[in-house]
């Protein structure tokens, strides 16, 4: 939840305007499932996504990436290093050509 309002303060500070900040999950979980208020809160929308969600637990976060990079054309991430999973994400949305903000080289982390 703490990173929603980092990505929130950048829709702002970036002028992105037709923007829609959407959670979305890889599989249903207990925690939205138990709290689904407390994140419709701090989301505009709430998915989940159905190619991870049938998807092998260890793959299902990279599918899930890959569903949310190939829908956006702004993709806003928290990259320090240069493996893992994000950092792969990050790649893949540059393959995309999608326009990406990484947090960690932003003021806007101050």
């Amino acid at each position: 939840m703490i990173m929603s309002y980092v990505i929130k303060r950048a829709i702002n500070k970036y002028s992105c305007g037709n923007t829609s900040f959407i959670l979305v999950l890889p599989y249903l979980n207990a925690g939205y499932r138990d709290n689904k208020k407390n994140y419709l809160d701090y989301y505009d929308g709430i998915e989940i996504c159905h190619g991870s969600a049938a998807a092998h637990y260890k793959a299902a976060i990279q599918i899930r990436n890959k569903f949310m990079v190939d829908r956006s054309d702004l993709v806003i991430f928290y990259v320090k290093h240069n493996n893992g999973g994000a950092y792969n994400t990050m790649q893949y949305a540059v393959k995309q050509k999608r326009q990406i903000i990484n947090i960690y080289d932003s003021e806007i982390r101050k």
